[in-house]
């Protein structure tokens, strides 16, 4: 068996030699499939075709004929996807060589996201094994047939999100918050325009930060506050924020959670997950901006200092909290991380990302994740940005005629506010402690903001053509271009 192989995305109106002794059209003829062009992704591999190689071609499908734009850029990733997870099943194939020709970019996208596979058993060994004191190498070598620097920078955008998988993946006891900070600081060691700061409870503690530590109550990991500063843009220049949930596992606390299904909730610091990811594309990239990641993190335990529903705690912008439900902890962090943020680093911008809601799967399933926003503008822009990496967002409503189910309580706000409506209620929840939003004086708000509920795209309970079923690192991909976008205006 060689280990030597090509992947080529097939074009159904291709003729021509590829390569000497590589006919893509003439070697998906050995194979006749009738009239009727095969759907996207249908893959055909050949050994000793050239000689001593294995060759892979997947269907472009008939639609990419005539489809244009971020569609026939997807049809692109199917085809590559597929086609690597082809040859990932095969033993003894290791270096694989890829037409990249049509877009480099989502060529190189897809074909890192195929190549990852997440597991920790022992045989045969894990790259994911966090013990290994020398790591192992991928099990295939992806290059494509012509290097462009689009191809090196879809290589940036599609391990960024694996990176944010692999977070997701590793269960609660290898994922607490000490390791997720520790991890992450060896991922950004090196690069250039980096600093990282650890933050502890103590720290949290003098900044009034009480309804994050209320969520800490219950749990003996200490749980910490990292921050990310990149500067890649012009000294002394307004940033950009990211704030991340980073709840490394979710009991539900004292509102304990069915035990069906609990133990994804290794992922519920998603957000976290994928901010960090972003971020460290954005630095490996050198995108020319000055960019502020804060990820509140700790474990969700229902211990015998737990925060009890019913609790009342005072947020670190002065209002009072009610703690309906414990389960709800996730704005309970992510309310002081976004103050704190807003407030400290005064960003033009500032975009928080969590697996909020199970309202939110409901509502948009796998497909999107939901985007609450204050700013026009910002919608548009991640909405782009999200349809050219088919990291797909949509708009959901940020209205005021929701606050009477969180508005009604003892205190100011209240945690939750019923099942109706209840991505949107969270949102609304977090929408005061997002200070520069609200213009004066007739100026234009001092900050634009959105908040990203990804608990729908966490993971996928189905395999898609480049992703294997499990967590998604979503919406890493998305925030990257979104980012690139503005840095180039």
């Amino acid at each position: 068996m060689s280990s030597s192989a090509y992947v080529v995305p097939f074009d159904h109106k291709s003729t021509g030699q590829l390569l000497p002794g590589l006919n893509p059209a003439e070697l998906w003829s050995v194979t006749p499939s009738g009239d009727k062009v095969p759907q996207v992704g249908t893959t055909r591999t050949f050994y000793n075709t050239p000689a001593s190689k294995v060759t892979t071609l997947s269907s472009l499908g008939e639609e990419f004929a005539t489809k244009k734009g971020d569609a026939k850029r997807e049809l692109l990733r199917k085809s590559v996807g597929s086609a690597v997870k082809e040859l990932r099943g095969i033993e003894g194939v290791k270096d694989v060589a890829i037409d990249a020709s049509l877009d480099p970019h989502a060529a190189a996208v897809a074909a890192h996201l195929a190549r990852f596979k997440f597991s920790l058993k022992t045989t045969p060994p894990s790259p994911f094994n966090p013990n290994l004191k020398e790591p192992i190498p991928d099990q295939l070598n992806l290059t494509p047939l012509k290097g462009s620097q689009e191809w090196d920078q879809g290589v940036i955008y599609g391990k960024a999100q694996n990176f944010a998988r692999t977070l997701m993946e590793l269960p609660a006891n290898m994922m607490t918050p000490t390791i997720f900070t520790e991890r992450v600081q060896a991922e950004f060691k090196g690069l250039k325009n980096i600093e990282i700061i650890v933050r502890d409870e103590a720290w949290a503690a003098k900044k009034n930060m009480n309804t994050f530590l209320s969520v800490t109550h219950g749990t003996s990991e200490p749980a910490k506050i990292l921050e990310i500063h990149y500067k890649g843009g012009a000294q002394g220049a307004q940033p950009l924020a990211f704030v991340g949930k980073g709840i490394t596992f979710d009991s539900g606390g004292i509102s304990l959670k069915p035990g069906a299904g609990m133990k994804d909730m290794r992922a519920d610091m998603g957000g976290a997950a994928t901010v960090v990811a972003s971020a460290l594309a954005i630095a490996q990239l050198q995108l020319p901006v000055n960019l502020v990641v804060v990820t509140p993190l700790t474990e969700n335990m229902p211990g015998p200092s737990a925060t009890k529903p019913g609790d009342i705690v005072y947020a670190m912008n002065g209002k009072s909290v009610e703690v309906d439900n414990t389960d709800a902890e996730g704005r309970l962090v992510l309310s002081d991380a976004i103050y704190y943020t807003s407030t400290e680093f005064k960003p033009h911008t500032l975009i928080d990302v969590a697996t909020l809601t199970g309202a939110m799967g409901i509502a948009l399933g796998e497909v999107f994740s939901g985007v609450f926003s204050t700013s026009d503008k910002l919608w548009e822009q991640l909405y782009a940005a999200g349809e050219a990496e088919y990291d797909r967002f949509w708009r959901m409503p940020l209205d005021e005629d929701y606050g009477p189910q969180i508005y009604s309580s003892n205190a100011d706000l209240q945690n939750t506010g019923g099942r109706p409506a209840g991505s949107c209620t969270a949102a609304l929840f977090l929408k005061p402690f997002a200070a520069g939003i609200e213009g004066e004086n007739g100026q234009e708000p001092a900050m634009k903001w959105a908040h990203v509920d990804i608990a729908g795209v966490m993971d996928y309970t189905r395999p898609t053509p480049y992703m294997d079923k499990g967590m998604t690192g979503r919406p890493v991909r998305g925030l990257v271009e979104y980012v690139r976008r503005l840095s180039n205006n």
